[in-house]
């Protein structure tokens, strides 16, 4: 029997796109992902008992996997009559069948255009050496993509189904439902002891929101990486109140590999992976303007510090850009000519906006003495040049 539907065509496609076999998900657990395109390869190919065989083995796997039992009822039902679409089952929420269609197709859709291993992502120009990989959420694909980072080369890990705010990204407001857009960093993580059923196995809350945010007047909180309930595997794609959602064993192993403070969360509507060598220069041209501010800033040449600001430049820390510079100024003159060195240097491209956020530790030795500061800028263009349009400074 052939399921007719634009669907199903788009399954069978992917099911015929002979897929690698998807990363380890862990010893001798099933990937259904990775299950979903083999019960869609034995469909495509006419083998109906073979693919009803590994909806089995999916649901016993996964006994609360909504779509793979919705699929394996497809499956039963084609035995007896023809199906013309996905979740033909009589009686079923229309609602809740649209659900489950969209995530079927977010699932198949991200395998087959899974990121080529010779391609990273276009956001992630570099991470400081401590930090060991980045997560990558792609809005659009419903998919966080895990890199590592091995000694200053990104390396594609894992990657993982997600839901995200009912209407979509770039959240703006308090209760919105949207998914914010941007650079974040994993805070805290809190178990799922903890916290009520509906988070699953525990969380990560994300940097939401950041200095650029607050700038931009967005507001709200409380913006996690999190689990499912157990009555659950999964959600639809478009389900949270604007969180991050991954099904409780792909939460344990991201939630394995993080570390609070230190693990960048870049949230894209849809993310751009590049070939090395974009990147490569794109990082070099980063680093020369973060370099070119530091010798201006040591030379306590103003005008030319100047020069590698914004007209439009704000800070929560400063009114206008005269009242920065004047801060910068006085602290830098206080020193008595130290020698500035920048170290712990990250850089990332800003999802949705042409900015560069830079982030680095700046320290300063004058006089046998020596005192550090943390910063982060973030460079836009104006005029056709690259400048800083904010920047914030804390503590070591």
């Amino acid at each position: 029997m052939r399921l007719r539907t634009r669907f199903l065509g788009c399954c069978m496609a992917a099911a015929s796109a002979l897929l690698p076999a998807a990363p380890a998900t862990g010893a001798g657990r099933i990937d259904p992902d990775q299950m979903l395109i083999e019960v869609y390869k034995d469909l495509g190919n006419r083998h109906l008992r073979d693919a009803l065989a590994k909806a089995d083995a999916l649901v016993n796997a996964y006994p609360t996997f909504q779509l793979g039992h919705l699929v394996r009822g497809d499956l039963l039902m084609m035995q007896t009559r023809p199906v013309d679409r996905i979740g033909a089952v009589e009686g079923a929420a229309p609602e809740a069948l649209a659900d489950l269609r969209q995530e079927a197709m977010a699932r198949i859709k991200a395998l087959t255009e899974r990121p080529d291993p010779s391609r990273v992502p276009r956001a992630v120009l570099q991470l400081r050496p401590d930090q060991k990989r980045v997560l990558v959420v792609d809005a659009h694909r419903s998919r966080l993509y895990v890199y590592e980072n091995r000694q200053g080369e990104l390396r594609f890990a894992q990657d993982f189904y997600i839901s995200q705010g009912k209407l979509g990204i770039n959240k703006q407001k308090e209760g919105d439902q949207k998914t914010p857009l941007g650079v974040y960093y994993v805070t805290s993580r809190l178990a799922g002891y903890r916290l009520p059923d509906f988070y699953g196995v525990g969380a990560l809350p994300l940097s939401y929101p950041n200095e650029w945010d607050k700038l931009q007047g967005r507001e709200g909180s409380g913006i996690w990486l999190h689990g499912t309930p157990s009555r659950n595997y999964s959600r639809p794609p478009l389900s949270s109140d604007g969180c991050v959602v991954l099904t409780n064993p792909d939460l344990r192993q991201v939630y394995a590999g993080v570390e609070v403070n230190k693990t960048p969360v870049v949230i894209a509507r849809d993310a751009e992976f590049v070939p090395r060598q974009q990147v490569d220069a794109e990082r070099a041209q980063a680093q020369a303007m973060v370099e070119n501010w530091r010798s201006a800033l040591q030379l306590q040449d103003f005008d030319q510090l100047r020069h590698h600001y914004a007209s439009r430049f704000r800070s929560e820390q400063a009114d206008t850009l005269d009242d920065w510079l004047a801060r910068q100024q006085k602290a830098i003159q206080q020193l008595n000519k130290p020698t500035l060195a920048l170290r712990e240097l990250s850089l990332f491209r800003y999802p949705g906006e042409e900015l560069i956020v830079a982030t680095f530790t700046m320290d300063a030795v004058s006089g046998g003495k020596r005192s550090s500061i943390r910063k982060r800028q973030y460079w836009g263009r104006e005029a056709g040049h690259w400048k800083i349009v904010s920047e914030s400074g804390w503590t070591a």
